[in-house]
């Protein structure tokens, strides 16, 4: 268990002598929307400041170093596990990048732009089409998800196939350090071998470590041509021997490739009844696939190809390829809303597990006959094929709620993370472990890798005050 050296709360006296060393915009109202996350699991508390830049940053965390108040990094608030607020404890800095939101450069030769942590995932995407370039990284939150956060978790996205996790997309770092120093690694290098690798160690640490304020991320030249198709399967294992011929014949132009079950149409025509539905008849299993292709290369032409291909192979029955980019949007918005449907259903327990990708089909019969031997629920299990992340959500059946099921949630938590863990799979694909997965990072987790893990906490942040409680137990 890891050490954590005595805290103290964030007092209306420490806070009137940050007031004489930092500007009046740096105090926030401490308003509902810091201290709530999205699955309604928890509330936090904490005194809410937005520094306006690294020096803001710095001075905060040195004056909470100093007198032990625990910091807890604050990006967009959309984080799934719990990271970004602090349910109990003394009384925290909630520290927010809102403010700090500026592009600091772009340089399209290089494919680099270079952002500050508060940057909107949605605004980084506009930025980079100006000058004719993509970065990739993409989730259903991209609308309020701000990049520190992102690179904190080390998120995923639909786009993971072909261009990788924020880390894959970083080439470097500034940050504040526990003890108010700033490190600055903001290099726009693609080869750098001098020692060990901090950028690496602090995406993905989720505030734990350290305080992100802004990135050199890659960017990539915009395909020339981009398609999407909807394609019916019998099942998943039919959806991997299709990304199988996917690959085979487009290679990396595969953009996406995403699975989906028919519970999430029908929590869609539930829930959010102006989605247009794609299909007449609602398929049990479906793929949406998304391609980008260099010039002289017919998106459309080349997911024809592909369909005859595997209709002829007997992997698919049924599908519709987008004629136009309204809708494109039109089919990714199904994807894109489906967890804001399961939100609204209200799920039991869900699971953002990854799994060798030979081993899915497999793990979802298993899993399903697991929870049936627990009860009568409902089961939404979707994501991204491409690198075997699965959302694998239970939910009550119609005209129950999750409350009328607080007693089972932990057996079914329990029950599909020993399935993931038994079959070599990690119950932390994409969402990062938060305060939610602090028992099941201790229950999964290598040992040996743990010990390292504490040692690294206690080495970087021998006062504890860097968002405890999250990752690793306090």
């Amino acid at each position: 268990m890891t050490h954590t050296p005595t805290l103290a709360p964030a007092t209306p006296a420490f806070i009137d002598a940050l007031r004489a060393r930092l500007p009046a915009p740096v105090f926030r109202e401490a308003t509902p929307g810091y201290f709530e996350e999205p699955r309604g699991r928890w509330q936090g508390q904490g005194v809410v400041l937005a520094p306006g830049n690294t020096e803001d940053v710095a001075e905060i965390v040195r004056a909470c170093a100093a007198a032990r108040v625990p910091v807890v990094p604050y990006g967009g608030g959309t984080g799934l596990v719990g990271g970004q607020i602090a349910p109990g404890g003394p009384t925290p800095v909630i520290l927010s990048l809102e403010r700090m939101r500026a592009v600091r450069g772009i340089y399209p030769a290089e494919n680099v732009i270079v952002v500050e942590a508060g940057a909107i995932l949605q605004d980084i995407h506009t930025a980079a089409a100006e000058v004719d370039r993509l970065f990739p990284l993409s989730i259903a939150a991209k609308g309020s998800a701000r990049i520190g956060g992102n690179l904190a978790t080390n998120a995923g996205g639909v786009n993971v196939l072909r261009y990788g996790n924020a880390r894959d997309l970083c080439l470097g770092l500034e940050a504040v350090m526990p003890d108010g120093r700033i490190w600055n690694g903001l290099k726009r290098l693609r080869k750098d071998n001098t020692g060990y690798d901090l950028r690496n160690l602090l995406i993905g640490s989720e505030g734990t470590l350290g305080v992100i304020t802004a990135a050199a991320l890659k960017l990539s030249p915009r395909p020339m041509g981009e398609g999407t198709a909807l394609m019916v399967v019998e099942g998943p294992r039919a959806a991997l021997d299709l990304l199988a011929l996917a690959r085979a014949r487009i290679g990396e132009g595969v953009s996406a490739f995403e699975i989906m079950h028919r519970a999430g149409l029908e929590f869609l025509a539930e829930t959010l009844p102006d989605i247009r539905q794609p299909f007449a008849k609602m398929p049990e299993w479906f793929v949406l696939i998304d391609v980008g292709l260099a010039s002289g290369l017919d998106p459309a032409a080349v997911l024809e190809g592909l369909f005859a291909e595997a209709f002829e192979a007997g992997l698919v029955s049924d599908g519709m390829i987008a004629q136009s980019e309204t809708q494109r949007h039109q089919f990714w918005e199904v994807r894109e809303q489906i967890p804001e449907a399961n939100r609204r259903i209200g799920s039991i327990s869900s699971h953002d597990i990854s799994l060798p990708m030979s081993l899915i089909p497999d793990f979802i019969v298993q899993a399903n006959a697991v929870i049936a031997g627990i009860g009568a629920f409902r089961i939404n299990c979707f994501g991204h094929l491409g690198d075997g992340n699965l959302h694998y959500n239970v939910f009550p059946m119609p005209g129950r709620g999750r409350a009328d099921h607080v007693a089972e949630r932990d057996e079914i938590k329990r029950a599909v993370h020993d399935l993931v863990h038994e079959m070599g799979g990690s119950v932390s694909a994409e969402h990062g472990i938060g305060r939610l997965k602090v028992e099941d990072l201790e229950r999964y987790g290598d040992p040996v890798k743990l010990d390292a893990m504490r040692a690294i906490k206690t080495a970087l942040d021998p006062l504890g005050i860097m968002n405890p409680g999250a990752v690793l137990r306090g």
